[in-house]
């Protein structure tokens, strides 16, 4: 089994501590280069070109390591923002449908609970009610919501939201 340091996701302090070292490692390279370039008399060997070639490909690798992390970080935060205004239309849709439906307070509640996936068993127990109670708000809310069960109930709010999507497009 592979250890958690190589399969977890890096954070960003992770990544910034590596590109530290990387940047400490470049600064003793080029120290060293600078150091045996001194010892030589300023006369470069294949020695020192090598080393000092090696030197600056870790320069310019530690600034496109930081260009790169620094888009991904931007790339990330418009990604969330992106989620979050998604997540806020779907449950302005789901809202909608509850409005439409003329839901009283228990059954947003109860129809909350049901297209989040929770069972009946569930609902009571997050609802502090019997299951009886829960079945009963369940029948109200397929009667008024003109579906018959929970697969027709969520296929009447995923189809708004794919009908949404598609004429958003257009």
């Amino acid at each position: 089994m592979a250890h958690p340091a190589f399969t977890e996701r890096p954070t960003p302090a992770a990544m910034v501590a590596l590109i530290a070292a990387q940047a400490f490692c470049a600064l003793f390279f080029i120290t060293d280069v600078l150091t045996d370039l001194g010892e030589a008399g300023g006369k470069p060997t294949t020695h020192l070109l090598i080393e000092a070639m090696a030197a600056v490909t870790l320069v310019v690798a530690i600034f496109l390591e930081t260009r790169l992390m620094l888009d991904l970080f931007a790339r990330k935060a418009r990604l969330e923002t992106s989620l979050k205004e998604a997540s806020r239309a779907v449950f302005d849709v789901i809202e909608a449908h509850f409005d439409g439906w003329a839901l009283s307070p228990a059954e947003r509640d109860v129809a909350s609970f049901l297209v989040k996936g929770l069972s009946i068993t569930e609902i009571a127990e997050l609802r502090g009610n019997k299951e009886g109670t829960i079945k009963a708000h369940l029948n109200a809310i397929y009667r008024k919501s003109g579906t018959r069960n929970r697969a027709e109930l969520m296929s009447a709010v995923i189809d708004t939201l794919i009908d949404a999507d598609v004429s958003g497009d257009a």
